[in-house]
């Protein structure tokens, strides 16, 4: 089964140089290791500068091209990421290369040794989703690939497999992008990202029920963990108000539902949007302006 893992990427190239150590050190490396960069021309080949994970001789593999980066470029027009419309082209790239197992990793995540391999090994006809565990900051020296599992503590809204077992019939609610894995036949038959949402948010929720509206159910993997790199950001993500916004509507209209509900309201409680219980739907509050919140882990 010819596997390719895709990923996304606009700046944060210390997290794709560690997450290119991390499936250099997988038990079974991907087939085809796919990165769409969106309106960042320095993304190119292996690069291995810098690079701050002990417990692998990155330079040694990585730059031994095992997996090779294929790196493709996509502009980015409008000034929002156009982050369906990069899964999308990282998917048709890889399948017109002959992968049979669409993996998708987030930049910001490492994969675990075995997640690939357990992705295969569960792979069949229903989307995959194995665990994520967030990290803290790199310590001096940088993370250790060997205790990354030490380090991390997986989300709390979502089901966390024993290692070898598999939760069928998930909440496609509940799925997420960071860490996902379908079959080349159930990506056809789910028709890709929808690329009417473009910048941050909905994307995913969206693409977690047209696999629903087909029939297509969710497992959570166990025994393929991703391990998620500290970053800061803020809480509620009030720099992405406008794209939340414009995507929620999308999504409601589309679904009947509001999904990122909990930010929603966030940015309500900050009076930055009013709900018309007219129409029930989020506006801009008018001529309203805040603070930018603090910042948290993610």
């Amino acid at each position: 089964m010819r596997t390719a893992v895709i990923t996304l990427v606009a700046g944060r190239h210390d997290h794709l140089r560690r997450q290119h150590a991390g499936l250099a050190a997988a038990t079974r490396r991907p087939d085809h290791y796919v990165v769409v960069a969106m309106g960042d021309p320095d993304v190119e080949g292996p690069d291995v500068e810098g690079v701050d994970v002990e417990g692998v001789d990155v330079e040694g593999v990585v730059a031994e091209q095992d997996p090779a980066r294929d790196v493709i470029h996509l502009p980015v027009t409008s000034g929002r990421l156009p982050l369906a419309e990069a899964r999308n082209r990282g998917a048709e790239h890889a399948l017109d290369a002959g992968a049979a197992l669409l993996v998708f990793l987030d930049v910001d995540c490492i994969p675990g040794p075995e997640m690939i391999e357990r992705y295969r090994r569960t792979a069949g006809r229903a989307l995959l989703c194995g665990t994520v565990s967030y990290l803290p900051p790199p310590p001096e020296g940088g993370y250790r690939l060997d205790r990354l599992a030490e380090l991390g503590r997986p989300h709390p809204a979502r089901p966390v497999p024993a290692q070898d077992e598999v939760i069928r019939n998930g909440d496609h609610r509940l799925f997420w992008s960071l860490s996902f894995a379908v079959p080349a036949d159930t990506w056809r038959l789910i028709g890709g990202f929808d690329e009417e949402y473009t910048g941050y948010g909905g994307e995913d929720t969206d693409f977690g029920q047209r696999a629903r509206d087909r029939g297509i159910p969710l497992w959570w993997v166990g025994g393929a963990p991703a391990h998620h790199q500290y970053h800061r950001t803020t809480s509620p993500p009030v720099e992405h108000l406008d794209d939340i916004l414009r995507n929620a509507k999308i999504f409601h209209d589309r679904w009947g539902w509001w999904p990122m509900s909990g930010w929603l309201h966030d940015f309500e409680q900050l009076g930055l949007i009013r709900r018309d219980p007219r129409t029930n739907e989020w506006t801009r509050s008018p001529g309203r302006r805040v603070a930018r919140p603090g910042l948290r882990r993610e």
